[in-house]
């Protein structure tokens, strides 16, 4: 990653932890992608902006593999998500050869453009519901 990606990178992501995401979390009607971290074993729960399309649920990753939620999800793929206040479980795909750009047109116009300005590495992810 370039020295001004890892830059904004750091900057943008502790703004994220510290101040962004816990307002952005006890939001009505904001979804959460809630995944079980890889090390401590705990839930941990992201606001994520998204879409549901029938059985599934779609987002772009504004940091690619480097997001922590992503590192989860890679080592295990079975998450929740809340949509519009209701838990759902799936199981989360990364999408590296989706077009994230494409994948972003079709996402709330906020959302895509909070993720497009921010965002280092974009990666496509879709949730499979399972209920």
């Amino acid at each position: 990653m370039p020295r001004r990606s890892i830059l904004k990178y750091r900057v943008v992501t502790t703004l994220q932890r510290r101040v962004l995401n816990p307002v952005a979390a006890r939001l009505r009607g904001r979804s959460l992608l809630e995944t079980t971290g890889r090390k401590s074993g705990l839930p941990r729960r992201t606001p994520i902006g998204g879409r549901r399309v029938g059985q599934e649920f779609w987002f772009v990753s504004e940091h690619g593999r480097n997001s922590q939620y992503v590192r989860n999800i890679l080592a295990k793929p079975e998450v929740r998500v809340r949509i519009g206040g209701q838990w759902h479980h799936g199981v989360a795909h990364l999408l590296p050869e989706d077009d994230a750009g494409a994948r972003l047109r079709d996402l709330p116009r906020f959302t895509s453009a909070a993720v497009r300005t921010v965002g280092t590495d974009l990666l496509p992810i879709r949730v499979e519901l399972t209920d």
